[in-house]
This record gives C-alpha cells, sequence and structure tokens, in this order.
C-alpha cells in the first residue's frame, strides 16, 4: 500500500517502522499503567517493558534467520543490510520477550503473573498497530483470493523490499490480524479489572493468540515461518499450540487453587424429619 510516507532526496520513512515504534511506546505506556494499578513498581515496570521489546527484536529476527537459513548462501550473510532491513516472527519475538521477561522479574522479586496480566493487554494493541504497518509494507501477505474482501497491492517498492505479488487479489491477513488482536486488547483490559486469580489475563492472552494465529496461518501466503512434520504444518502453527497448552496449564494450575468447597459443619447442618 504504502511502504514509505515520503521522501526527502535519498531519506525516506517507512511506514512499517513508524506504525510499529508507535505500538511499541503505546504497549509500555499502557503496561506500565497497568503494572502500577496492580501494586508494581512502574521504574521496575519501565525496565522490564525496555528490556521485553529489545529481546522480543533479536527472537524475532533470530528465528526469522532460522526459518529462512537455506536461503543465505553463507553464515556471514544473516548480517546483512537486507537481513537486517527485513522483519521478522512475531512469534520468536514473543518466546524470546517472554524468556527476558521471567529472566527480570525473577531477578527483581516482581509478582510474575500478576506482572504478565498488566503487560498482556499492552502487548496485544502493540501487535495491532504493527499489523497495520506489515499492511502498509506489503509484508505478512496472504494467498490468492477470490473474495470480496480481498486487496491488491501495487506499489512496486513493496514487491522490491519483500516479493510482495503485485495485481494480484490476497486475503489481507494483516487486517484479520489487526483485528483480532484489537479485540483481545479491549478484552484484556476488561479481564484485567475483573480477573479472579494472578495469570488469568494473560493465560486468556496466549490461548486467544493461539488459536487464531494457527487458524490465520491456513491464509499466509508469505514465505518464512518454517514447515514441520514433513509439511503438516508451519513452524509458527506448532509454537501456536505450545501457546495454547501454556495458557491451559497456567489457567487450570491457578484458576483450580482457587476453587474452594464449602462442607456445612454438624452446627449449622440443617436436618428434617
Amino acid at each position: 500500500m504504502y511502504p514509505q510516507l515520503f521522501h526527502i532526496g535519498r531519506f525516506f520513512l517507512p511506514t512499517y517502522g513508524l506504525l510499529v515504534a508507535t505500538g511499541v511506546l503505546l504497549g509500555l505506556w499502557i503496561s506500565v499503567r497497568n503494572s502500577a494499578r496492580q501494586g508494581i513498581d512502574p521504574e521496575k515496570a519501565w525496565n522490564l517493558g525496555i528490556l521485553i521489546v529489545l529481546c522480543g527484536i533479536v527472537g524475532a529476527k533470530v528465528l526469522y534467520v532460522i526459518y529462512d537459513w537455506n536461503t543465505y548462501p553463507r553464515w556471514t550473510d544473516i548480517f546483512s543490510l537486507s537481513t537486517l532491513q527485513a522483519g521478522g516472527v512475531f512469534s520468536g519475538g514473543l518466546i524470546g520477550a517472554l524468556i527476558a521477561g521471567a529472566w527480570y522479574i525473577r531477578r527483581q522479586h516482581m509478582p510474575p503473573l500478576a506482572t504478565f496480566d498488566a503487560f498482556a493487554p499492552g502487548l496485544a494493541i502493540g501487535h495491532a498497530i504493527g499489523r497495520l504497518g506489515c499492511f502498509a509494507a506489503g509484508c505478512c501477505y496472504g494467498k490468492p483470493t477470490h473474495a470480496w474482501w480481498g486487496v491488491t497491492f501495487t506499489n512496486p517498492v513493496a514487491h522490491d523490499l519483500v516479493e510482495t505479488p503485485l495485481n494480484v487479489a490476497l486475503q489481507p491477513t494483516q487486517l484479520f490480524e489487526f483485528a483480532i488482536e484489537l479485540a483481545n486488547f479491549f478484552l484484556l483490559m476488561w479481564m484485567l479489572k475483573r480477573k479472579k486469580f494472578d495469570g488469568q489475563v494473560f493465560a486468556a492472552y496466549l490461548v486467544l493468540y493461539g488459536v487464531a494465529r494457527f487458524f490465520l496461518e491456513f491464509l499466509r501466503g508469505d514465505p518464512g515461518r518454517g514447515i514441520v512434520f514433513g509439511g503438516l504444518m508451519s513452524g509458527t502453527q506448532l509454537i501456536a499450540i505450545g501457546l495454547v497448552i501454556l495458557g491451559g496449564v497456567i489457567w487450570w494450575l491457578k484458576g483450580g487453587a482457587h476453587k474452594t468447597v464449602t462442607v456445612p459443619s454438624p452446627e449449622t447442618r440443617v436436618v428434617t424429619r
């Protein structure tokens, strides 16, 4: 659509970069506010947010390189300018962010699940805005379609940067994921005010995102997400299944711990004759 907002000589402002940066900043701001409301030190929340953003970028890039490893003639090519300018795999970024977040939370003695609860809505809204950036850049595109909602890319810059097919109606997978993550954000914010146990919001995010991403993968047409089990599913779908399982386990363990059964004492027992 609009990979570059404007040109000034050789300088240009990429739409993708601007929207991703906007999503990151907004997501961090919301996460810190949510953390304060959960009784978590805002300064530690800011430091945590910056750490998981940096590690998320690294994780997304690492998984991108792993999936596309066969396309690099030499291992040093992974440090090329084209690789650095390319995007990444969100699942890899999520894994990197979770690992870094768990390490920092443990080191700073922060409440683990309550902190993840506070950050889950911010992650969802940041991801949603980032997908608008993907749509503008033409990356993460879908398969060809004859449906009325198909989107046709015509900008040659998109083809040159990310090999977006031009003049072909494609599934708008970026917009689908934007809508899903936006809905997740509002749902998670609603849940955060009404949660019954720590970890409930984070577990809901893992399940909701994992299920959505698994099925969206069937509509994706771009390469670079790996193939497992002889092509039965993509690597991203396997990670999505893992996220759903992790979310389900957290909900089962923590939710079950808060369920109590009241047994009436002999003094309060009513006997009918």
